[in-house]
């Protein structure tokens, strides 16, 4: 996957990289959101899973996925690769923890996390802690336990292959081109290290 795919801008100078990852996140919340919304019943849904529970806002945030990516790209930094691997991250976390579902009161905050952890891996020089919790609109001990929650639902596997990295590149870049999607709301495959990006297989995230 040429670097072009990861340097081109929109109207507004963001990557569209940052653009199609926001759009992507959107759809999994709507449909997460939805569904949620039509199992209230009696009982009531099992609370997330206590590695999990810092993720849950108690209030929806106001500021939508888009801006909020937005406003990541525009105070971290860091190259669009990074957006890619945080993207990886969090398609692995979920497959982790298939219990978990992204929707409305989580996404900021796995969001935040996920690039954090990628730019730490990724980049010879980054911001810390603090910097990216008010970026994130959240407190320095939130994002500590965050990170620490992320990395440990990650299992410490933060490495990503070049056939990873090239087999969600080719899935966004797909995306990117598509003017109105008809895949299902998902976030990508979680393929392993022997599969290449033509025999990815489609991991469903909605629970």
């Amino acid at each position: 996957m040429g670097e072009s795919f990861l340097t081109v801008e929109g109207l507004s100078g963001v990557p569209r990289i940052v653009s199609t990852i926001s759009t992507l996140l959107q759809r999994v919340t709507d449909q997460n959101d939805t569904l949620a919304s039509t199992r209230r019943q009696v009982p009531p849904s099992p609370p997330p899973p206590r590695y999990a529970v810092a993720f849950y806002a108690l209030e929806k945030p106001e500021i939508t996925i888009r801006c909020y990516l937005d406003r990541i790209f525009q105070f971290a930094h860091c190259s669009p690769s990074c957006y890619v691997v945080a993207y990886i991250y969090l398609d692995r976390f979920l497959n982790f923890h298939p219990s978990i579902a992204i929707d409305s009161f989580s996404v900021h905050r796995f969001l935040i996390t996920a690039v954090l952890t990628s730019v730490k891996f990724m980049e010879d020089r980054c911001y810390n802690n603090a910097y990216f919790a008010r970026v994130g609109g959240i407190s320095l001990d939130e994002m500590n336990y965050l990170e620490v929650d992320f990395l440990f639902g990650l299992r410490f596997n933060l490495n990503v292959t070049p056939v990873i990295f090239s087999s969600y590149c080719s899935f966004l870049d797909k995306e990117m081109n598509l003017s109105t999607p008809t895949i299902p709301p998902r976030l990508h495959c979680f393929p392993s290290e022997e599969e290449s990006s033509s025999s990815c297989k489609q991991q469903q995230l909605i629970v």
